[in-house]
């Protein structure tokens, strides 16, 4: 049987491993546009600023790596048609130009995803770049080293971390996002405005609520940048707006939202039976609403890949969904999130409601005990776990992944309340810091369910 995986970043590699192991006796070949593969992302700003020598140190799988295990590894090779009917795919070598037809039993689609290109006046000017992929990321850090004033358009992760980098590396940086809040997809306000404040204490210029309409180089080679507020002028832009699903050699062909994620069951088969769908082309189970959304993670293309690759003869292992659980390290404070923001939860009629806590995540007396603040989100209904976010000097990364397991199994404030917690000074308090908000929870609500 002949298994063709298109695309092979983070989803793709995870396919073919399982295949190996699960289907030792499948043909794989695997198309991918870049040279290389495995790329992470987060990596880019973790290179401007020292901690990451080069960006090769993060590409974690090598073609050779597959090519030894009698994977087709066909890099640099652009898949230009799809004959979903026929089951063949028209494939160009993108050196050679050569263009060949290649028929398929099973198909994986892990294209991934693109930066959304705003739609700005000058956009197309060499000094407004882009910082997904690898080559992009190795010509955004190249061009860095002769530049002083950075613009980094959008104030979602990518754009935090990138401000931190560049802020780290010695360099003027202006954060320039669209919404009223940095992050506003991930927190609540109150942690907004405090990675707002951590960002600007190290430099940053942070501006929000406000829309960039034009870049334009002047004659000293600069970049003028005009806003619906006021205008700028830097050396170099960054954009990090967002992303979309890469889809479009399946439109048509299978179902997908409006935006052009693919839509797929359990266990990542789409519409077309032959045909499976995992990463950021993809949708994923969100288990707080019991729907399924675009929530474009490395951790999601991983699992789905996984899953796809387990799944790709016979349905095997099925999705047990996510809570998009995210993180970020920026400036010494961990921001980790798990589930809805209050604002996302009364968007979908829930009847959510919140609650904050923050107090040092150890006794008093023990050095360094640094204060966390946690927003906790539940519906008043059934006293079900919604969400989730943390902020601290501390490492609070694992909170939200205990969090997140509630969140998956249906966890109630209840039982966060009393809730298993080790103690020791050196971790915590007697109440761990995620019992005592979930006691401000069940406080809020009147008291304990009676059991």
């Amino acid at each position: 049987m002949k298994v063709v995986v298109i695309g092979c970043t983070h989803a793709g590699i995870a396919a073919v491993t399982q295949i190996l192991k699960n289907y030792p006796e499948a043909d794989i070949t695997v198309f991918e546009r870049q040279a290389t593969i495995s790329y992470l992302s987060c990596a880019t700003y973790l290179h401007i600023k020292g901690t990451v020598k080069t960006l090769s140190d993060a590409l974690y799988a090598e073609p050779a790596d597959f090519v030894k295990q009698g994977v087709h590894m066909q890099m640099q090779h652009d898949v230009i048609r799809v004959d979903s009917q026929a089951h063949t795919l028209l494939v160009q070598d993108l050196d050679t130009k050569a263009m060949a037809t290649v028929d398929y039993d099973k198909l994986i689609m892990a294209t991934g995803s693109v930066t959304a290109i705003p739609a700005i006046t000058g956009i197309e000017n060499p000094k407004v770049m882009l910082c997904k992929t690898y080559d992009q990321a190795h010509d955004l850090c190249q061009n860095t080293a002769a530049v002083k004033r950075i613009l980094i358009v959008g104030g979602g992760y990518v754009g935090v971390e990138l401000a931190e980098g560049y802020a780290d590396s010695g360099h003027e940086v202006l954060l320039i996002q669209q919404p009223t809040h940095l992050l506003n997809a991930y927190v609540e306000p109150e942690l907004s405005e405090k990675v707002q404040q951590v960002l600007t204490e190290h430099g940053v210029k942070v501006v929000t609520g406000t829309t960039v309409t034009a870049f334009k180089e002047n004659d000293t080679g600069a970049i003028d940048v005009e806003t619906d507020d006021q205008d700028y002028q830097v050396d170099m832009v960054a954009i990090s707006a967002g992303i979309i699903p890469q889809t479009d050699l399946l439109q048509g062909k299978v179902k997908m939202t409006r935006n052009g994620a693919i839509e797929t069951d359990g266990y990542m088969q789409t519409s077309d039976p032959d045909i499976l769908a995992a990463g950021d082309c993809a949708l994923v189970h969100f288990n707080p609403t019991g729907t399924m959304v675009y929530a474009p993670l490395a951790s999601h293309a991983i699992r789905q890949g996984a899953l796809a690759g387990l799944n790709v003869f016979e349905r095997r292992v099925r999705s047990i969904g996510t809570q998009v659980s995210t993180g970020m390290y920026i400036f010494k404070h961990t921001v980790a999130c798990t589930g809805l923001t209050l604002a996302a939860a009364k968007a979908t009629e829930l009847n959510a409601a919140l609650v904050s806590y923050t107090a040092p995540y150890r006794p008093s007396f023990m050095p360094d005990a640094y204060p966390v603040t946690v927003e906790l989100i539940y519906d008043r209904n059934n006293r079900q776990i919604l969400g989730a976010q943390l902020m601290s000097e501390h490492d609070v990364s694992q909170s939200a992944n205990v969090v997140s397991s509630l969140i998956q199994n249906g966890g109630t404030i209840d039982q966060l309340a009393f809730l298993d917690m080790l103690f020791s000074p050196n971790f915590n308090n007697p109440f761990d810091y995620l019992n005592v908000v979930g006691q401000k929870a069940v406080e809020q609500e009147h008291g304990y369910l009676r059991t």
